[in-house]
């Protein structure tokens, strides 16, 4: 199967590339450690595959519109 041909169905079924589909898992998960687990904004985002706090950062508040500091403020 081809790249295209994999892009093109998973879009199809899903309304969303893989990478945004990976992207939004990722960071709906990463919400969910901050909200519920006694963790760093650091921690989180290496346990969600960034190995920069400061890209995490960026990509998190792209998708939630709050920052994940303000979101451990949610606890």
């Amino acid at each position: 199967m081809s790249k295209r041909t994999l892009q093109t169905g998973f879009r199809a079924v899903f309304g969303v590339t893989p990478f945004v589909y990976l992207t939004q898992q990722r960071m709906s998960h990463a919400k969910r450690l901050l909200q519920t687990a006694d963790r760093t904004v650091a921690e989180v985002a290496n346990l969600v595959g960034y190995a920069n706090p400061a890209q995490f950062a960026s990509a998190f508040k792209r998708q939630f519109g709050l920052s994940p500091s303000e979101c451990l403020g949610h606890r």
